[in-house]
């Protein structure tokens, strides 16, 4: 419920802006899960050379109303496993962002576990693309995923450090 004073949403346990932002925050390393895949259950299987595999598990919570995988999530899977496969050909600690993506749903998701598999290739002008299938259980494919990712100018990130 909205705190009528501020119109801001009135959390338990401390104010508006530490729920909000901007959160700063220590990950394991370059290749690794931001909080965002982990609270996703994503899991890195193998990453290198421009390529990427990742899972992810049909959990109740990532249910959409019919009963199936919600898209949204399938969309960060093949996001995530994009950005993974580009980590491994960017240098560390290099900014980038999603710039344009594309998502081809191809078959739902009831139940199991997603796999993604990627790849990532520079173009010019500080951009990449990146494509992903992902697969269901039998190896179905459920989803076609293509992105463009931007380099930005100030290429460090700020905010977040990974431990070495």
């Amino acid at each position: 419920m909205p705190d009528t004073k501020t119109d801001q949403p009135v959390q338990s346990g401390g104010d508006a802006e530490s729920f909000t932002g901007p959160h700063r925050f220590e990950m394991d390393g370059w290749i690794s899960r931001a909080p965002f895949e982990a609270l996703l259950n994503m899991e890195i299987v193998e990453v290198g050379e421009g390529r990427a595999v990742l899972t992810m598990p049909f959990l109740k919570e990532y249910a959409q109303g019919a009963g199936l995988l919600h898209g949204g999530a399938l969309v960060s899977l093949g996001d995530t496993a994009v950005v993974m496969a580009i980590k491994s050909i960017v240098p560390p600690e290099t900014h980038f962002a999603t710039i344009s993506l594309e998502s081809k749903f191809l078959s739902p998701v009831r139940q199991g576990i997603v796999t993604a598999r990627a790849y990532a290739e520079p173009l010019e002008d500080r951009r990449l693309q990146g494509k992903a299938i992902l697969y269901g259980e039998g190896e179905k494919p459920v989803m076609e995923f293509t992105s463009i990712f931007k380099i930005a100018r100030d290429a460090r990130i700020k905010g977040v450090s990974f431990l070495k």
